[in-house]
């Protein structure tokens, strides 16, 4: 696998930000009442994050670490603002049903995450796939529980109808707020029973989460190896200090005995 196709593995599947890091949860729970709605936030979501990520990594020896953050959040600020200009003249349905969750896309932590953690750190290129693998891992999340939701609650897909369901009663809720909870424990309850690596199965051994679900401080797999790498530093700093106490144990016992000799 070369490293665009892994970038897009690693987005889509490996750490995908909705099922595995658990990121994005206001939007995720916020707009997928119908999968309509779940596919267009997951788009503009993406549409940013490509275009932020290969514009920060473009500048990324231009903006000084001091001020990177804020720089961040002007470039994405600008690029969400284009977005949603186009949605509102040309998808304005959309527009009304996802309302405030567009402009706030730009404090989206998987957007400024991304940013901090690999756009500001590569290429160009490879952080436009990292955006793009990203990016359609949240709209893969949003369409599933988005459709999952609409099915149970409304009877359709897409505002589509489904002939075998013409008996089915639908349960209301499930697109109203507490839906999203609910659906998204039992998406979340499935994947730990079937022990898939996320942010909550820290138990399971296929884990590649270092952080073990402490989400504040992750980054993903790229944590994984400092992780490995400081506990390698500890463990021979360990070794040479039990190293070094035990040859001064002999040169001290070996004095004392030298003493007792004369």
């Amino acid at each position: 696998m070369n490293k665009y196709a892994e970038r897009l593995y690693n987005g889509t599947i490996k750490e995908n930000p909705t099922f595995v890091m658990m990121l994005g949860m206001c939007p995720t729970l916020a707009v997928t009442t119908s999968a309509t709605n779940g596919l267009g936030m997951g788009l503009a979501s993406s549409a940013v994050l490509v275009l932020s990520n290969f514009l920060i990594s473009l500048l990324r020896k231009v903006i000084p670490d001091k001020v990177r953050i804020p720089a961040f959040i002007v470039i994405v600020a600008s690029f969400v603002t284009m977005i949603q200009l186009l949605i509102q003249g040309y998808l304005p349905s959309l527009n009304a049903s996802l309302g405030i969750y567009i402009p706030l896309i730009v404090v989206n932590c998987i957007i400024l995450g991304r940013a901090e953690a690999y756009a500001y750190k590569n290429t160009p290129l490879l952080s436009a796939f990292d955006g793009l693998g990203m990016g359609l891992g949240f709209t893969a999340a949003l369409t599933i529980l988005g459709a999952c939701r609409e099915l149970i609650g409304a009877g359709t897909i897409f505002d589509k109808a489904i002939p075998f369901l013409s008996n089915f009663e639908p349960m209301t809720i499930m697109i109203m707020a507490p839906g999203a909870f609910f659906m998204l424990a039992i998406l979340t309850a499935l994947q730990n029973k079937f022990k898939a690596p996320s942010a909550t199965n820290t138990g399971s051994q296929k884990s590649s989460l270092a952080c073990n679900g402490n989400c504040a401080s992750c980054i993903g797999s790229e944590c994984k190896e400092n992780h490995m790498a400081i506990e390698k530093e500890k463990e021979e700093a360990e070794a040479a200090e039990k190293e070094r106490k035990l040859k001064a144990a002999q040169e001290k016992a070996k004095m004392k005995q030298e003493g007792s000799e004369q």
